[in-house]
């Protein structure tokens, strides 16, 4: 089996599965200084499986509201558009890609880690005082790249999830040793096809490197966020492997004993409300 390059992953970009543009709109309406929230209130609800699985977010126990909400335009008004915007794109994203097309490869497992990532990112962002919106939206997206290798190269991926269990290795290792290229890679691939902003780029980039130039602190976040949720196991397979972190990355999130233990405790708590309603 022929080992992979990047123009391999982008020539197929075109047959992977498209988020409703109701979903792309949201993901690079992130930088822009104004949205006409109606409008996109209105666009979400004519897609009748994504407006069912938001509102079962929005009237699940993480948020406590004491009214039940029924509309999308009610989630914006009682949640605030950041918070209605992460549940929108979270709940497309992860009804999104086909599943059970990779031998070994477990889609609930992948969503659970990337689910863990984003509620630790926006916890992290908020202790750092940094945009929890970037910080969600890019932790949840942070190893896209895997559901396009496995999506797009299937057989492929099978011969990475075994090589790796034979080597104990991880992920990247694996990917790069079987296939030539990486998550990382494809994952900024899917970034470019989908117009995603500089900064999601940079961060989906740099989250395995985020002591390089240019990397940009969303990245360190991210990169933070990640190692946290793989120690916390929220993923719930058997191999967990903790990535080592960056000590640049962690003197930059600058966290004590005491706080770490409190972005670990509310990530367990807000995951748990989010999952039940995302990975069922």
């Amino acid at each position: 089996m022929n080992r992979l390059g990047y123009d391999d992953v982008v020539q197929n970009l075109d047959d992977l599965p498209s988020l409703p543009v109701i979903v792309m709109e949201l993901l690079n309406s992130i930088d822009a200084e104004e949205v006409d929230i109606a409008v996109l209130a209105k666009k979400v609800a004519q897609d009748q499986a994504l407006t069912a699985k938001t509102l079962r977010l929005a009237n699940s126990p993480l948020y406590g509201l004491q009214v039940k909400i029924t509309t999308i335009q009610q989630a914006i008004t009682y949640l605030g558009f950041q918070t209605a915007r992460n549940l929108i794109t979270a709940a497309a994203l992860t009804g999104c890609f086909a599943e059970n097309r990779c031998a070994g490869f477990s889609h609930p497992a992948f969503w659970r880690h990337s689910i863990a990532t984003a509620v630790c990112a926006k916890v992290l962002a908020r202790h750092l005082r940094f945009n929890q919106d970037y910080a969600f939206t890019a932790g949840l997206l942070h190893d896209v790249g895997r559901l396009v290798l496995v999506t797009s190269f299937p057989d492929h991926y099978a011969r990475v999830i075994a090589w790796r269990s034979a080597h104990d290795a991880a992920w990247l290792d694996a990917e790069r040793t079987v296939l030539g290229i990486d998550h990382v890679d494809a994952g900024l691939a899917l970034a470019e096809h989908w117009h995603f902003s500089d900064t999601m780029r940079c961060a989906i980039g740099h989250h395995h490197a985020p002591e390089l130039p240019g990397a940009g602190f969303l990245a360190t976040i991210i990169h933070v966020a990640d190692a946290m949720a793989h120690a916390l196991d929220l993923a719930g397979v058997a191999d967990e492997l903790v990535p080592p972190v960056s000590a640049v990355a962690w003197q930059a999130i600058g966290l004590d004993e005491k706080a770490c233990l409190q972005v670990f405790a509310e990530t367990e708590a807000q995951f748990d409300a989010m999952t039940r309603v995302l990975v069922p």
